[in-house]
């Protein structure tokens, strides 16, 4: 079973390139080769990875398919109408969690350290997040989805993402009412503190006005995590993290501190 985006790969790569040649045109400053560069080995491993990862969590999913009470049809319209929208609404909390709880984070945060924002940003993926996020579609095998149409929902989800990774895009009317856009992506990737921890949506924006975590794009977003990480090293980008927890588990006395630092919010201070 093949994942889309593996096969979107090609795509994607065209269209980073001509993106690149597009801010290297307007002014050759704005464009860092050696992060682009990084972002697409990493990704490119990350694919090596989640395909490793996709064996074991591919069973995972089969096992708890079967004590699903009602199996979907997938030869009916509807049932790919509302896969579309649980597959969504599934990966809002998955993406939420990874940035409030430090244990998710350690995996999601791979993506959001460059401190550049372009289309190479959105392949720039953890290499080992398979490990745990299967957890947050588990309902998806339980509600009675067969595997292989999961794996092609979710992959067209995660395409759909690519291309609001970059900043050559301004707002596009009335379409921000309801699907994730560029603008709104922008805000999710910035530091500055009206837009941390904001707009999480994969595809559609409302998931977010629903649940109060969405903001405008309002100013100039700077890019790349709080505390910057300075290295290419595509090793240390998928570690650093849980370095960083360890380091910060020691420091604790208590049983209990030592569980925050893991379970807690990634900016915690104990």
């Amino acid at each position: 079973m093949l994942n889309p985006t593996v096969i979107a790969i090609p795509v994607f790569a065209l269209l980073i390139a001509i993106e690149a040649w597009l801010i290297i045109r307007e002014n050759r400053e704005n464009f860092d080769c050696k992060d682009t560069w990084t972002n697409i080995f990493v990704g490119l491993m990350s694919v090596v990875w989640g395909a490793l990862f996709g064996l074991v969590t591919s069973y995972f999913y089969l096992s708890i398919y079967e004590f699903a009470p009602f199996k979907m049809p997938m030869n009916a319209w509807w049932t790919w109408i509302l896969l579309l929208f649980v597959d969504d609404f599934a990966y809002y909390w998955f993406h939420r969690f990874s940035h409030e709880i430090r244990f998710f984070w350690n995996f999601h945060v791979v993506h959001h350290s460059s401190n550049q924002y372009n289309l190479s940003v959105a392949v720039r993926q953890s290499w080992f997040s398979g490990f745990a996020h299967w957890i947050f579609y588990v309902p998806v095998a339980l509600l009675g989805f067969p595997l292989w149409a999961f794996v092609t929902m979710h992959g067209l989800n995660l395409i759909y993402q690519f291309w609001i990774h970059t900043k050559l895009i301004g707002k596009i009317g009335f379409l921000e009412k309801i699907l994730n856009t560029p603008s709104h992506h922008r805000v999710h990737h910035g530091v500055n503190n009206p837009y941390l921890d904001k707009n999480y949506a994969g595809i559609f924006i409302f998931w977010d006005k629903m649940f109060g975590t969405f903001v405008e794009e309002t100013e100039t977003p700077r890019y790349g995590i709080i505390q910057p990480l300075k290295t290419h090293n595509p090793l240390w980008i998928n570690t650093h993290g849980w370095f960083e927890m360890f380091a910060a588990m020691k420091q604790q006395k208590t049983f209990r501190n030592k569980l925050r630092c893991v379970f807690g919010s990634p900016d915690m201070n104990l």
